[in-house]
């Protein structure tokens, strides 16, 4: 009996000893997601975001986990108001963006919408300065021999940008695996210089490329979340995408799938954690979003860089104001500069940006409109309003135009910029409202009137058909579209505005 008990418990240890370990089967690595970053530095005072502290994180990820890396999911290069700016006769266009994320060491870029905002010769030369890798599954360039991926220029070698990136990982127990990228972008922001192939079918091309090559496929996009969501019906099979465009963090499923999303400007990271089992085949990815803030300690390397771009903007800034620290107006509350606010509900800062609008033609108009989505400080502005920060607030500046438009055409503009909350395309408006029984758009007070025509001043961007398609000059609706002289406050918005809040000041 004895021999038989020690026989048992011998033959027990052995089937333990040759059990398998479960951790031999996995390999665990970090992904680092930004999106939509147009400012290097923080923002609100120091209080949010900031490049530097983006960087210390992801070290200090990358101590404890070699294998992490560090995206950006497009909308990075444009706008911003350092980008406006000459140096040596040249727009920086992107070049201080380009300068600090070399420094940050990013493991693969997409292009977002407002990369096309560029001229073609300034994007090739942001691309050609680049350190890091670029990818895009459906935006090619187009040139005199055709339409051709996008390249990087060196001074040895060219080379195309990849429809699709592999990450080989290994940790140290010689656990190994390949992990597939592909990008689409939206089509958002035609150029003559810019083809964009249809994305969900190019979508299902990487994907068909890569799973045979590859343990798991994954996308880096920059979609309205919506189409995210579509091209993940269509490939369930990608557990993943890393995306852009909408400016506030978001975790969706579909599906047993993940979309995230970052807020703007670093104000938040996404972390993920990333579990693959070579065995079962099963990717598990846990998602936190962490706040970057005055808490957040600085890269010194990151940080100087960011110092002396700042330093540029303050020398260069006085060539279109002449002080631009100069505080113009002091707010009872702050300004909310909000993306999430200004593409959703009427905001302060709206109010006080038609306002002005209307304020530029003598208000001789009947009203204003402005995209919420060209308001891309997305901050909350101090009680103490200077000249800059409204430069930050519109970095595009533009005209101010004044549009001789019919009721019904005006009726439709309103409740298409209503249909689009949430995104760039919703209205800040000026004398503009709701009646509460019929839900119907006043104008003053008064229902508009389908036959009569208005004049309302437009920011010159929306006449362009970008945000709303059927809002251009064409349109037989528009009788008449004013451009003003360019010594007229309307030639410039953000004058326009700082001059207003002059006038309001000079009244309190």
């Amino acid at each position: 009996m004895k021999k038989l008990l020690f026989l048992v418990i011998a033959l027990s240890f052995v089937l333990i000893g040759c059990k398998e370990d479960p951790s031999k089967n996995e390999i665990t690595f970090k992904f680092v997601q930004l999106n939509d970053v147009y400012e290097i530095g923080s923002l609100s005072g120091g209080k949010y975001g900031g490049m530097d502290r983006v960087t210390y994180v992801r070290d200090s990820i990358k101590k404890e986990n070699p294998n992490t890396f560090m995206f950006m999911a497009g909308d990075f290069l444009n706008p911003s108001l350092l980008g406006t700016i000459k140096v040596d006769g040249e727009r920086i266009s992107g070049k201080q963006m380009i300068e600090v994320m070399n420094a940050m060491d990013f493991d693969l870029v997409t292009f977002g919408n407002h990369e096309f905002d560029l001229k073609e010769k300034d994007l090739q030369k942001r691309l050609n300065e680049s350190t890091f890798p670029w990818i895009t599954s459906n935006i090619l360039h187009v040139t005199e021999t055709g339409n051709t991926p996008f390249t990087i220029q060196k001074a040895t070698d060219t080379t195309a940008i990849e429809r699709t990136h592999v990450f080989n990982i290994k940790d140290e127990d010689g656990t190994e695996i390949k992990v597939g990228f592909f990008s689409v972008t939206l089509p958002s922001n035609p150029q003559k210089f810019v083809h964009y192939d249809d994305m969900y079918g190019e979508a299902g091309k990487s994907y068909n490329d890569l799973k045979d090559k590859v343990d798991v496929v994954m996308g880096l996009t920059h979609l309205a979340v919506e189409e995210d969501t579509e091209l993940l019906k269509k490939l369930p099979e990608i557990p993943f995408l890393m995306g852009g465009h909408e400016h506030n963090a978001m975790l969706v499923d579909v599906g047993t799938s993940k979309i995230a999303k970052a807020d703007a400007n670093a104000k938040t990271i996404y972390i993920h954690t990333v579990t693959y089992n070579t065995k079962t085949k099963k990717t598990s990815i846990d998602s936190k979003l962490l706040p970057i803030d005055e808490r957040t300690p600085s890269k010194p390397e990151v940080a100087a860089i960011i110092s002396k771009w700042n330093s540029i903007l303050e020398l260069k800034i006085k060539d279109v104001i002449d002080n631009p620290n100069e505080v113009v107006y002091t707010a009872e509350d702050p300004l909310d500069g909000t993306d999430s606010a200004n593409r959703g509900i009427q905001t302060n800062l709206g109010d006080i940006i038609t306002e002005a609008m209307a304020w530029s033609y003598n208000n001789e108009v009947d009203g204003a409109l402005v995209n919420g989505g060209s308001i891309r400080v997305d901050d909350m502005l101090p009680a103490s309003i200077t000249s800059l920060d409204i430069f930050r607030v519109l970095p595009y500046g533009g005209e101010i135009l004044k549009v001789d438009i019919k009721g019904d055409l005006l009726t439709q503009v309103l409740d298409f910029g209503k249909s689009k909350r949430g995104t760039g395309a919703y209205l800040q408006r000026f004398n503009f409202s709701v009646a509460a029984d019929s839900g119907d758009w006043l104008i003053a007070e008064k229902p508009i009137d389908p036959a009569k025509t208005y004049k309302i001043a437009f920011s010159d961007f929306l006449l362009k058909g970008f945000d709303i398609p059927f809002l251009t000059p064409d349109n037989e609706g528009i009788l008449n579209v004013y451009s003003p002289e360019k010594e007229e406050s309307a030639a410039d918005i953000r004058k326009a505005i700082i001059l207003y809040l002059k006038s309001l000041s000079e009244q309190s």
